[in-house]
């Protein structure tokens, strides 16, 4: 058996694995890199390998991350069955014809500034139709059922707890006499993640390649995020501002309309509890995104994969994604409309790391107010608005504007759908009758999967390897290394786009340093003429380059 490592190496996007085993070609996920532009260019390279070649494929779960290039892969001829969980099926039959209509809209806005300099439009990597056209692969499966994809591969999906549908997947692979198993977590789940059940633990494996998003850290737990939450969303009201909360529209939603919902339902004695409940209780709720609106009714429609606690309040008549106070708004003129009201409010809105859709808008009408809180409660990719705002910027530019970063930014970790490093070592834990010969982290960033593998090795002894990008490893007795893919052909094009993306951070940073630098009133007048030959030769040098 091999491995070939195409994505989510060393970032947290892009997840993409190409197995060899009995005779057969197949992929775990095929999904999106999401962040920095210089990321998302990877999407429209070319597939490192031949889709004509790919027999099958397993998809772990629904976010884009893993599942945002599977139309790319239809539109090449890709035909082959796509086996995910039925929730699975559910949820990307909105998600991925919402991220091609995404993909239309960037297109158009590119190719408008294209046309102006009399260059030739480009394609959307697809568009909404035919990503509803790549639907029709979808296999759904069940939970904790061995499914028997030739008579020398069996696989079977268990649940990871980390979203609706989303899938520890197990396989197994027979060549001549040997059998090995492996097991990809795709994205793991806490423990106390509302709605959702705990990650299933697994018994057994060969190897184990597992996500390590957050195996540098600690969430707070569920009680004390709660508290937190009620504490920052009242205040935030009672100063009269409203609290913003960009969230992922599938997931992260789902379970702060459950928290909520939870904590308008508690009854408490303290007097302090009560008067924030009155707040919380007047405050009208938005969820503004439609993609969230379908999603919730996904939910609505899988309740079975609830945990017992969410069965049992719904046995009683109480759904969880439902209060007083909550509204939805489906359509842009809605939406317009919540940043015209003066009255304090809670509006949930995609996209959780504030790159694309409604939450923009909202950023736009309530960041330069300090009676405003933008409220984050998922991960925020390097790169992205978001990452930006919850890592102290005191500006950002939106829809070409520069905003003022006056809003209270807070970020409660703990709503995080991905287990935190006492629950990565948790599963480690959970292989009772046979753990991993050999580990490989994949889904993080360099420094979390740094101290994860350190901790990993000194606590339970098992080697660990961090795959690069192109990486194939022979699944051996010690796993070794077999050749290597390159990411894509190096070419002078490419290189000088990579340039480019650098270029403009680097003159964003020094548009700030500079700024800095004269607002400093004991800098003396040589350091401001040397400052000034420096960016003079910079113009020079850039005038060549037009000209050239």
């Amino acid at each position: 058996m091999k491995i070939t490592f195409l994505g989510a190496t060393k970032t947290v996007t892009g997840s993409n694995f190409l197995v060899e085993a009995a005779g057969k070609k197949f992929l775990v996920d095929c999904g999106m890199y999401q962040g920095s532009a210089e990321q998302e260019y990877e999407n429209a390279t070319p597939f490192a390998y031949n889709v004509g070649d790919i027999d099958f494929m397993l998809l772990t779960h629904a976010h884009i991350d893993h599942s945002g290039r599977i139309p790319k892969l239809y539109n090449e001829g890709y035909r082959n069955p796509i086996y995910a969980h039925k929730a699975t099926c559910d949820l990307c039959s909105i998600m991925l014809p919402d991220s091609g209509h995404i993909q239309e809209m960037e297109i158009q806005w590119r190719n408008k500034k294209r046309e102006r300099k009399g260059e030739k439009p480009l394609p959307p990597l697809y568009t909404a139709q035919e990503a509803a056209c790549s639907l029709e692969l979808f296999k759904p499966v069940k939970y904790d059922e061995i499914i028997e994809i030739t008579p020398d591969i069996h696989i079977r999906f268990n649940d990871a707890g980390h979203m609706l549908g989303s899938s520890i997947i197990e396989i197994w692979a027979k060549e001549g006499d040997k059998e090995t198993k492996v097991v990809f977590t795709g994205d793991l789940g806490n423990n106390d993640i509302p709605l959702l059940n705990s990650p299933t633990m697994i018994d057994d494996t060969d190897f184990l390649v597992m996500e390590s998003t957050y195996g540098s850290r600690l969430h707070i737990r569920n009680d004390e995020k709660a508290e937190l939450f009620l504490d920052i969303v009242t205040e935030t009201l009672n100063n009269g501002g409203n609290v913003i909360i960009p969230s992922f529209a599938v997931g992260r939603t789902q379970e702060i309309l459950y928290e909520l919902n939870k904590i308008k339902d508690l009854k408490s004695v303290d007097e302090d509890f009560k008067l924030k409940y009155k707040t919380l209780m007047r405050a009208p709720v938005y969820v503004d995104s439609p993609l969230a609106i379908s999603a919730t009714e996904v939910f609505r429609e899988n309740m079975e994969l609830f945990d017992d606690e969410t069965r049992a309040a719904i046995s009683q008549g109480d759904n969880p994604l439902e209060f007083p106070g909550l509204q939805f708004t489906m359509s842009a003129d809605e939406s317009k409309e919540l940043n015209a009201n003066e009255n304090a409010s809670i509006i949930i809105s995609a996209s959780g790391m504030c790159e694309v859709g409604r939450i923009k808008h909202h950023l736009k009408h309530n960041l330069w107010d300090p009676k405003n809180t933008i409220l984050f409660v998922g991960y925020q990719a390097p790169g992205t608005l978001g990452y930006n705002l919850v890592n102290g910027a005191k500006k950002v530019k939106i829809f070409g504007e520069e905003i003022a970063v006056n809003a209270r930014i807070e970020y409660i970790e703990g709503y995080s759908g991905h287990a935190d490093q006492e629950w990565l070592m948790n599963f480690i834990y959970s292989f009772r009758e046979k753990k991993p010969s050999h580990i490989f982290l994949v889904h993080g960033e360099p420094e979390s999967q740094e101290v994860l593998k350190q901790k990993i090795e000194e606590d339970v002894k098992i080697p660990v390897s961090i795959p690069d990008y192109g990486e194939v490893y022979e699944l051996s007795e010690v796993p070794t290394v077999v050749g290597k893919l390159a990411k894509r052909p190096i070419t002078i094009r490419g290189e000088i786009r990579t340039i480019l993306y650098k270029l403009q951070n680097e003159l964003d940073d020094m548009k700030d340093s500079v700024k800095e630098d004269l607002d400093n009133q004991e800098l003396r007048d040589e350091d401001m003429f040397r400052i000034k030959e420096k960016i003079k030769k910079l113009e020079q040098d850039i005038l060549n380059v037009i000209e050239g």
